[in-house]
């Protein structure tokens, strides 16, 4: 019988930290034991510990960051992402899921009511944040990971359901824009989309996810609520997301007719 994993013993924001440590370690040529040398004033820590910074199960101090950025080169990154993801990090996390999609080399999600965030348009982003322009700043920043170049972008695939193609955000202009956006960034591959027509009765309908795969094949998901996201590192909540995810996406349609659907939409209603 596979060991069962541990509940609440991988901190999504320190495994977001420790990521970052890794690929600052790697860049100097450094092994986990030649930087273990390096901590504690010079007397060195065991490389096991250095494994569990990189791997988010120990909660490193301020002065091994401020060490290791030293030694790394990091010209004060590594403390800023300490104040902002290891001070307060807790066992399980509530958090930002920002920290973790830049880390991500595959992303899954089902949004049935929206357009996903990362392809939101700025006027689209806008009319859902009530015009809060620093708000709609960092929604739109949060998309460049889609485009940057080293590391690749993540495999993104997206189940969005039909009601968020007719469901009118901000005007008619605004939703043309939107449609039109979504179908521009399927067709150069920056995404595999596909349509779920609207039904409800299907399981996906108590509300939209993600599932981010780390490099490591670690799965992280975030699950939206009223009062804020939840995000999730235990196997059962993450199968019981891919379980709903494979429900859902049986339900989808093909990539060419959801592009279809999705151009008939903008002709026929928001044109």
């Amino acid at each position: 019988m596979a060991p069962q994993r541990m509940r609440g013993t991988v901190s999504p924001t320190l495994l977001a930290f420790g990521r970052r440590f890794r690929r600052l370690r790697e860049a100097k040529g450094w092994t986990q034991e030649a930087v273990a040398r390096r901590a504690n004033g010079g007397q060195g820590v065991k490389s096991q510990y250095i494994g569990a910074v990189e791997n988010g199960r120990t909660r490193c101090t301020r002065e091994f960051a401020e060490t290791m950025d030293h030694y790394l080169d990091a010209n004060g990154e590594l403390l800023y992402l300490y104040d902002d993801l290891v001070k307060d990090a807790t066992f399980p996390t509530w958090f930002d899921w920002h920290t973790v999609e830049p880390e991500a080399i595959m992303l899954e999600s089902y949004q049935p009511l929206l357009v996903h965030g990362l392809l939101q348009t700025p006027a689209y982003a806008s009319a859902i944040l009530k015009g809060d322009k620093d708000a709609v700043e960092a929604r739109i920043n949060r998309q460049s990971i889609l485009t940057r170049e080293n590391p690749p972008p993540p495999d993104f695939s997206l189940l969005q359901d039909e009601v968020s193609l007719t469901r009118l955000t901000g005007t008619p202009e605004i939703m043309r824009e939107q449609l039109e956006h979504l179908i521009y960034m399927a067709e150069c591959g920056t995404i595999t989309l596909q349509v779920v027509p609207s039904r409800g009765e299907h399981v996906g309908n108590s509300g939209a996810f993600n599932i981010a795969t780390l490099a490591d094949r670690t799965e992280i998901a975030y699950a939206d609520m009223a009062a804020r996201g939840l995000t999730m590192s235990d196997a059962e909540d993450i199968a019981t997301l891919r379980r709903t995810l494979m429900i859902v996406r049986s339900l989808a349609l093909p990539t060419n007719q959801s592009l279809e659907m999705i151009r008939k939409v903008v002709r026929e209603r928001w044109t």
